[in-house]
């Protein structure tokens, strides 16, 4: 199996950048090759709020303050 990752070298140990699918033990072979530093990702606020897993009733955006201050709106709002 061949995987390519990147890491980072804290003085010690290699720290993966992500988990990877080896068993615990397991013998690898590496060839160490310094990168650039990556761009850091910019998620979107939709990203953002996807990745938030959010749930909630249908009717969210229409009864906002109810939901957050349990009281319906005035008349004429």
């Amino acid at each position: 199996m061949t995987t390519a990752l990147y890491a980072t070298f804290d003085g010690e140990v290699l720290r993966p950048d992500r988990p990877l699918l080896l068993a615990p033990n397991a013998r690898v072979h590496l060839i160490i090759e310094t990168a650039e530093p990556a761009e850091p990702e910019i998620a979107s606020f939709l990203q953002t709020a996807q990745a938030l897993k959010l749930d909630g009733p249908a009717d969210w955006s229409t009864r906002l303050e109810e939901y957050l201050y349990g009281e319906a709106p005035k008349s004429g709002d």
